[in-house]
């Protein structure tokens, strides 16, 4: 009788995770089909049909992160006072990305050489930080921030989350720093340099 063949989401999840891990680990030269199936306990062909090749897989480890990411700032829930609602985005930043560390760094770095995400990809990434635009857009009509251009303060803002979450990630932080309670005020710190 011939082995059934799994090649589902779980399989594929597991593969992305793993492929995310050696990229971030051990850099782009560590990650081979065959050491990925073997370090999942698949085989190449299941890769193969699931990706296509290593460019596909990386585009697919690219992708995941960005949908990951962009389900957990659409998952916050908003409070009815957009302020706060930019904070707790900021925060949700943060999480993400030490859920899915081995993610981030292929998301927000130039981890593979040469590699340019598929036009999905590209537009996934984009969309992920549309909260945060809507969130700031808000805030702005209803006069808490000031009136400039909503991705003014949303690239500022993600300049701000992305270079702490950085940092920590990298183990860069003075030793015996409180990461989360640093990392709230300087969320409110900027939230405090926008309003109106």
């Amino acid at each position: 009788m011939p082995r059934p063949r799994t090649h589902d989401e779980a399989l594929r999840l597991k593969l992305l995770d793993r492929a995310g891990e050696l990229l971030s680990r051990d850099g782009p030269a560590a990650l081979s089909l065959r050491r990925l199936a073997a370090d999942a306990g698949t085989s190449t062909t299941a890769v193969y049909s699931l990706f296509g090749g290593k460019p596909e897989l990386v585009n697919a480890v690219y992708l995941e992160g960005f949908r990951r990411f962009g389900a957990r700032l659409r998952g916050v829930e908003r409070t009815g006072d957009p302020v706060e609602d930019f904070v707790r985005l900021g925060l949700a930043y943060r999480t993400s990305a030490l859920a899915d560390p081995h993610l981030y760094s292929i998301m927000f770095t130039k981890a593979v050489p040469g590699f340019e995400p598929a036009a999905e990809a590209t537009q996934v990434a984009r969309d992920s930080l549309a909260p945060l635009v809507d969130t700031v857009r808000a805030a702005i009509t209803a006069g808490a921030f000031k009136p400039v251009a909503p991705e003014v303060i949303a690239v500022s803002a993600w300049g701000i989350v992305h270079g702490l979450v950085s940092l920590e990630l990298a183990g860069n932080l003075p030793p015996d720093f409180d990461v989360a309670a640093s990392y709230e005020a300087a969320l409110r710190a900027h939230a405090a340099g926008w309003r109106a």
